[in-house]
């Protein structure tokens, strides 16, 4: 699959938050209960302060992310792609395009959680330059860790 070509990264409409809470639920939130039911996503697209990208291919969403500005930092709330779509380079476009809109409107670091057992993303945001902050026991559901990780937009600083 080339992406270059073929994939869209915009910003998400509120027709859309079931069709993402519906992917958030099978592919980031199995075994948990759900908490990004489509209310919530709707109202984080309306949300002026909190960005919801989606990622689509011949206008099928396979990937979105929900990130939370705030004045100088940012918490990438949640990043999704279909599992049919990964290692595709879409989960690399998303994060880009949310850091340079970051830099771009003066946030300094973006933040995440990612499940401790989830290896692949924390490899794919090691990749990214992500680095590691630490773990928060039972941060899903009282039951799972999370891995904390944070990048830097302006390493000079």
């Amino acid at each position: 699959m080339n992406i270059n070509e073929s994939l869209v990264l915009r910003v998400a409409h509120r027709s859309e938050a079931k069709t993402l809470a519906t992917i958030s639920r099978l592919q980031v939130e199995y075994g948990l209960r759900w908490r990004w039911t489509p209310a919530r996503i709707r109202d984080c697209i309306g949300d002026r302060e909190t960005m919801v990208l989606v990622a689509s291919i011949d206008g099928v969403i396979e990937g979105f992310a929900v990130m939370k500005l705030r004045d100088e930092d940012a918490h990438l709330l949640l990043l999704a792609v279909q599992p049919k779509a990964r290692q595709s380079g879409i989960g690399r476009a998303m994060l880009e395009w949310l850091e340079k809109s970051s830099r771009t409107a003066g946030i300094r670091s973006i933040r995440l959680e990612v499940r401790a057992s989830n290896a692949s993303a924390r490899q794919f945001y090691e990749k990214m330059h992500y680095r590691f902050l630490g773990q928060i026991a039972g941060y899903y559901d009282q039951r799972e860790a999370a891995t904390m990780m944070a990048k830097s937009l302006f390493p000079e600083d």
